[in-house]
């Protein structure tokens, strides 16, 4: 059964397992089939560019090995590393975490307000939604001071989620949240229990997109791989 391949770029096994316990509700005995892997040669959390930049080249080499079996690529990583060179590598639609989570959260709300893991997160996201054109629908992005690995302390990571997401509601305007790390997965009932509004789980919102991409018989792009 063609696969969509969904690959953490962060060598932390705990967090392939929240992703995998995430999308389980996106299985269908009918496929595609899905599967969660780890990068083992990544760094134990994706917190800077540095982290970013080093991922991609191992990254492209693990998903070139698995490009005839795949039926789609997606990226669980909020910082999307190689999105673009993998769109032009590959065949298959390839789908980053960041860009559908956003792109999710706009049809579900007029201003999204973003939860990163730690401040120096921020800037490499400002970037990103400066490059995707939807600065002026971000009320604000918000950090919660814990890093990738610390995620699973679950009463910290808890109430410090809670907390942005209420400044980000109350203080900054934003109707709709989207999570801002693969890490996060678990935190996403209870957040928007709390909050009252939606919150995009990202890892979710790119798998579905990839199911859908393939059930319709989706291609790569048309920037996508080149001959």
């Amino acid at each position: 059964m063609p696969t969509i391949y969904v690959i953490n770029p962060n060598s932390t096994e705990a967090v392939t397992e929240t992703i995998d316990q995430a999308i389980e509700p996106l299985r269908s005995s009918d496929g595609p089939g899905i599967e969660c892997l780890t990068l083992a040669e990544g760094p134990p959390g994706i917190q800077t560019q540095r982290d970013v930049d080093g991922v991609v080249e191992p990254l492209l080499r693990r998903a070139a090995a698995l490009e005839n079996h795949a039926a789609a690529f997606v990226i669980a990583c909020f910082s999307d590393p190689g999105l673009h060179s993998l769109r032009e590598q590959s065949a298959r639609p390839v789908f980053g975490i960041a860009e559908c989570g956003v792109l999710t959260a706009l049809s579900m709300g007029h201003r999204f307000g973003v939860i990163a893991i730690l401040p120096v997160s921020i800037r490499r996201h400002l970037r990103y939604y400066g490059a995707m054109g939807v600065t002026g629908r971000l009320a604000a992005e918000l950090a919660i001071n814990v890093n990738v690995v610390d995620l699973a302390n679950q009463d910290l990571t808890r109430s410090r989620m809670i907390d942005c997401g209420r400044a980000l509601r109350d203080a900054h305007g934003a109707d709709v949240i989207v999570m801002g790390c693969a890490g996060m997965t678990k935190y996403r009932p209870v957040l928007e229990d709390e909050l009252g509004i939606p919150v995009v789980e990202p890892t979710q919102a790119a798998v579905t997109m990839a199911v859908g991409r393939v059930r319709l018989g989706g291609t790569a792009c048309s920037f996508g791989a080149v001959e």
